[in-house]
């Protein structure tokens, strides 16, 4: 027996809060990764066990492909 409605159906309302919570959720958490993303980055904190600072990780650069070649000479 179909329900007279698709709007009395309760499977309807469960489906759409369901969205609804996904949707929520999505502008929330990309508040938060802009809110993350945007943030200045914090100063070197030191290193309770050696009174050392912690430094980033420089990337490595990409060598020429002649550097390389000429060390495998």
């Amino acid at each position: 027996m179909m329900p007279t409605s698709l709007w009395s159906d309760p499977g309807t309302w469960i489906a759409l809060g369901v969205s609804a919570l996904f949707l929520v959720t999505a502008w929330v958490m990309h508040r938060v990764f802009l809110k993350v993303l945007k943030a200045p980055v914090p100063d070197p904190v030191p290193d309770s066990a050696t009174g050392v600072e912690a430094h980033a990780v420089q990337p490595i650069q990409p060598q020429s492909s002649r550097s390389t070649h000429e060390r495998h000479s």
